[in-house]
């Protein structure tokens, strides 16, 4: 997003993107209103790329279920659609898109830096915007933070049409011993499946088919969804050691975006966004000739209170007594949703807002 913004300023902006082509990522792939915004501020319209429509949130655990609508209507849509669309959109606004670019290592020389890629070739910049999701780069590797002990898995499945039916419109969240979880349709009614477990509950299990038997046999909602659905993959993607709570800081002139920059816990809906506003907040200082240190600055006083909050939260649903409490507190008080969503939503107020003049977005190295 940030060479969008760069290069439809007038910017030279390479784009070193590491994969051949497209593909899936770990993602919930849930789009919030702020990041539908974000996106069609530049001329992406989720909709016209299939985005399926959630307009409320199913909680259960074991046998308990309970429905509550959603304080706005969001978006699904695949990341394999979405970087796709992107990355096309870059090119279009005059990006050097440079495909299977590993980079091996960044350094600092003067005043510019020198980005070597694993295939011996060596690039120079003035500025990086630093967008390598939650792996870290060799040798700026971000500390640990007070939830990094997941093991997150994506899969996507084919359901039952009835299921499907059933399912159309809600994102379906599942509290489960250790981790907690999503189900929601994407474009072509397709269902993604994410979760979240500890590493440790993960080990005791013996792994992925041992962690699914187990939440279909805990899970009466989830079970129902799963019975006669068929896995479009071999096996799911997974992600570890997660950096849930990060938020940017780093003492240096880099300019970090999306999960580099903040890493909010899956559950509240607003990675996405979080990782869109981020590219535009960024675009919009440096073209202002402001600094990666000013960036940092208000990006963390933005984000700051609901990242805390929703990296509390996280914490306490992994344990039993957290299940418990977030059944009550949906069960007694629906509202609760529309609370939680507002507290960890990035600040209406902090919202990029487009001028008459250009778009900002996201850059790479």
């Amino acid at each position: 997003m940030v060479a969008i913004r760069l290069a439809s300023a007038g910017c030279p902006v390479t784009l070193l993107e590491k994969e051949d082509s497209p593909h899936h990522k770990v993602c919930g792939e849930f789009l919030s209103p702020e990041a539908v915004q974000y996106l069609r501020q530049v001329g992406i319209d989720p909709v016209q790329l299939g985005a399926a429509t959630i307009r409320s949130l199913r909680l259960s655990a074991n046998h308990r279920v309970v429905e509550t609508p959603l304080p706005f209507t969001a978006l699904s849509l695949s990341r394999f659609t979405l970087d796709h669309a992107l990355i096309a959109l870059a090119e279009q606004c005059g990006c050097i898109v440079k495909r299977g670019s590993f980079v091996d290592q960044l350094t600092a020389a003067d005043n510019h830096w020198v980005v070597n890629l694993r295939n011996g070739q060596s690039l120079r910049a003035h500025s990086v915007f630093l967008a390598n999701g939650k792996h870290d780069l060799r040798a700026w590797k971000r500390p640990p933070t007070a939830q990094h002990d997941l093991v997150a898995f994506k899969l996507h499945w084919q359901l039952d049409p009835a299921q499907t039916t059933r399912l159309r419109e809600f994102i379906e969240v599942f509290l489960f011993p250790g981790g907690y979880g999503g189900l929601s349709l994407i474009e072509g009614d397709v269902a993604n499946l994410c979760l979240l477990v500890q590493g440790a509950h993960l080990r005791r299990l013996g792994g992925w088919s041992h962690l699914l038997a187990s939440l279909l046999k805990q899970n009466q909602l989830l079970s129902q969804r799963l019975q006669g659905a068929k896995p479009l993959w071999r096996q799911p993607l997974a992600i570890s050691a997660i950096p849930y709570g990060y938020l940017a800081g780093r003492p240096c002139d880099l300019w970090c975006v999306g999960d580099q920059a903040a890493v909010i816990p899956s559950f509240t809906g607003d990675g996405m966004s979080i990782a869109l506003h981020s590219a535009a907040l960024a675009s919009k200082m440096f073209l202002a000739g402001e600094t990666p240190e000013q960036y940092n600055r208000r990006l963390h006083a933005q984000l700051r209170r609901g990242m805390n909050l929703a990296t509390g939260l996280s914490r306490t649903m992994v344990t039993g007594a957290g299940r418990n409490l977030a059944l009550c507190a949906l069960s007694l008080f629906p509202n609760a949703i529309g609370w939680i969503a507002s507290s960890t939503r990035i600040p209406a107020h902090s919202l990029i807002v487009p001028s008459s003049a250009h778009h900002d977005s996201h850059s790479a190295h």
